[in-house]
């Protein structure tokens, strides 16, 4: 089967991570999977096309940057792109995003409308499509099949569908870098931690949404009891002062709260310093990427029920689910992070979940499912090696 992955956006973003995951698992079962994405700008050292590159997935169509669907602004990549999917003779398309579902509407039409290529779409988000008409349209019959975060998330989403494939699937995560190891001592010194102190880890942007609000407020409260306590943010945001910095001043515990900044090259060994990782609101990346590497390193989650937490964190058995109310969250963190054997039951069995479910080879193994009921047998084509776009 060929396929080629088609993503308008150029950054390093949860969704990006999945996607690369895919085309990897792909290529191993054989098929020939090419890549179409804008190229960074320049002095952006952390981005898609560098880590595919680095993946050996170079990207054989360069798109334009942009945001938005502007049919005259985008007609330049249509066309390159109508001409890449034509020269590759691919049956599927598959968009992670709206731009580039649109760039490959209008691209691989007439292809579309003969059946010898369909259209796929990745829905990063874990909310309900809004009802509008335009997304009816988009998500209806300009969709030949749509994969979403979760099985929770594609049943809310087939009331769009019309009857047309609609599944929920788990995202996957590097099981070799993400693996349950010891902490790094000199790590733990560069953050500013010693063998004492317990940490719970935050991955998110510092956005007002994402309640670090409820976070500082149960930090606070856990604090008072608790000395050895640490709240390690990992992530940066252009609002980190007036969401994190500030309000933990004014609660008196910014000594307790280490900012670790985005991470890239070392960030697998950031997140094995904490000891439970908690994610209360999920951003853009409705499949919560740091919640699958948290537990392919065997550390349990604490979670509130948005969104596909409930999904990804076992209540009980890979984590715990709670309220969104301080004290709750507090008294959870408390328990996983002073009862060693409770928290080193729930690590071991969210790393088992994580070996099960989250892996690279699962995850191409249920969208190649998904392609086959967009596409009939009849149609489908040989593989090849993958095109080149000029």
């Amino acid at each position: 089967m060929r396929v080629l992955h088609v993503t308008s956006d150029w950054k390093w973003t949860g969704p990006a991570a999945p996607m690369l995951e895919l085309i990897l698992a792909q290529r191993a079962r054989g098929f020939a999977v090419d890549l179409a994405c804008p190229a960074p700008p320049p002095g952006e050292t952390v981005n898609l096309w560098d880590r595919s590159v680095a993946a050996g997935v170079p990207p054989g169509c360069l798109l334009t940057r942009a945001r938005g669907v502007s049919p005259w602004r985008d007609g330049p990549d249509t066309q390159a792109l109508a001409s890449f999917v034509a020269r590759g003779d691919f049956d599927v398309v598959h968009a992670w995003h709206t731009r580039d579902h649109v760039l490959s509407l209008r691209a691989a039409a007439r292809r579309r409308r003969a059946g010898r290529t369909r259209l796929v779409r990745s829905l990063p988000t874990a909310e309900p499509i809004a009802r509008w008409p335009w997304n009816r349209w988009l998500f209806g019959r300009g969709t030949d099949a749509l994969v979403c975060v979760s099985p929770t998330a594609a049943a809310r989403n087939r009331r769009v569908r019309g009857g047309r494939p609609v599944t929920g699937i788990f995202g996957a995560v590097d099981l070799d870098r993400f693996a349950p190891a010891s902490p790094s001592v000199r790590m733990r010194v560069d953050l500013g931690l010693d063998g004492g102190h317990r940490v719970v880890g935050v991955v998110a942007r510092a956005q007002r949404h994402r309640r670090f609000d409820l976070l500082l407020e149960a930090a606070a409260q856990l604090a008072a009891r608790r000395p050895s306590f640490r709240l390690l943010v990992v992530g940066r945001g252009t609002h980190q002062v007036e969401v994190v910095d500030r309000p933990a001043r004014a609660l008196g515990i910014r000594d307790r709260v280490i900012l670790a900044g985005y991470r890239s090259a070392d960030y697998a060994d950031v997140l094995r310093t904490c000891d439970v990782l908690t994610y209360l609101v999920p951003g853009s990346d409705g499949g919560c990427r740091a919640l699958l590497e948290a537990a392919a390193c065997g550390i349990p989650a604490v979670a509130t029920r948005r969104g596909t937490l409930p999904e990804i964190v076992i209540d009980g058995e890979t984590g715990v689910l709670v309220d969104e109310d301080a004290a709750s969250l507090a008294a959870a963190w408390e328990t996983l992070l002073f009862d060693d054997a409770t928290r080193r039951r729930l690590g071991d069995a969210a790393r088992r979940r994580a070996v099960a479910v989250f892996n690279r080879e699962r995850l191409a193994e249920e969208v190649e499912a998904v392609y086959a009921a967009a596409i009939p047998k009849s149609d489908r084509l040989p593989s090849s090696e993958p095109s080149q776009c000029t």
